[in-house]
């Protein structure tokens, strides 16, 4: 059974999640990559929800039916102060499952602001030194269609299918209406505020505290919790080296290599990726 919540951020932002499974079991966040919504997660999270966890899927600022900030302010520590907020719900500090974004406010939230708010990390497809050709291409996208938006569900599904080649075209745009709002104007955009774009993907426009990425290493290094990382290995946002550089660094996270799945790793191999989450958390 999934109930929806509303929580309040760090600068009193509503944010909205969907809860699954028994409050009193161990809790899992689950937090998106920019540009997506919480719906991203769904299969996971009731999958863990089953195998025994409390799970949460949140929007992020700006994201979904979550708060649109009226300041703009989507600065990375944003995000993961509002993750913050969020965590100190829960009765025990939970396990963070963050994709892009999430992985990097997950990082950013347990190696500086604020340690011991979570008991595990997942990083999914994300490491603090990103392919930066394969990040530009990420705000390509993501900006193409922004403010003209899409005549209709089936345009926006080509737009996606010309973005992610690899994956098998969905029969229904069902799934995909929920990453999308509809305008007064009839047209379909986003469901994200455009405001975000402003510094989505652009690790060099960051507070200096979180610019560099020596910096997000050193955070890396002070974080005392599992973590795993979870890759896909068509990603062009976290290539082989890069990854097996990361682990070499830090030999304690563990490495899973996720075949046939892109940047997207949860949508491209669901079973697969969640199945390598619920066999970390299992060890925990």
């Amino acid at each position: 059974m999934t109930q929806t919540a509303t929580f309040t951020g760090a600068d009193g932002n509503r944010l909205v999640g969907d809860l699954r499974g028994d409050p009193a079991n161990p809790g899992v966040i689950f937090l998106h990559g920019g540009g997506q919504t919480r719906h991203s997660w769904g299969g996971s999270a009731a999958a863990l929800a089953d195998a025994g966890y409390h799970t949460l899927t949140l929007d992020h600022r700006g994201h979904g039916e979550s708060d649109w900030v009226a300041d703009g302010d989507y600065n990375l520590n944003r995000f993961a102060a509002d993750a913050g907020c969020v965590a100190a719900t829960f009765s025990s500090p939970p396990i963070l499952v963050g994709a892009s974004l999430g992985g990097l406010a997950s990082m950013v939230l347990e190696g500086i602001q604020s340690p011991g708010s979570c008991s595990a990390i997942i990083l999914v497809d994300v490491i603090p030194d990103m392919d930066r050709e394969g990040v530009q291409r990420i705000k390509e996208f993501m900006t193409d269609r922004m403010h003209e938006g899409f005549g209709s569900l089936d345009e926006a599904a080509e737009a996606v299918a010309a973005y992610n080649p690899h994956r098998t075209k969905p029969v229904s745009t069902d799934g995909l209406q929920k990453n999308l709002r509809l305008g007064d104007d009839g047209r379909w955009r986003w469901h994200w505020d455009p405001a975000f774009m402003k510094r989505a993907f652009q690790p060099e426009d960051q507070p200096s505290e979180f610019r560099e990425v020596e910096e997000l290493n050193e955070a890396v290094g002070t974080i005392n919790v599992p973590m795993q990382l979870v890759r896909g290995q068509l990603s062009d946002i976290v290539n082989a080296d890069s990854a097996e550089a990361f682990i070499q660094r830090f030999p304690h996270i563990h490495y899973v290599d996720v075949s046939d799945a892109s940047h997207m790793v949860a949508g491209d191999k669901n079973d697969v990726f969640t199945k390598a989450v619920v066999d970390f958390i299992d060890t925990l």
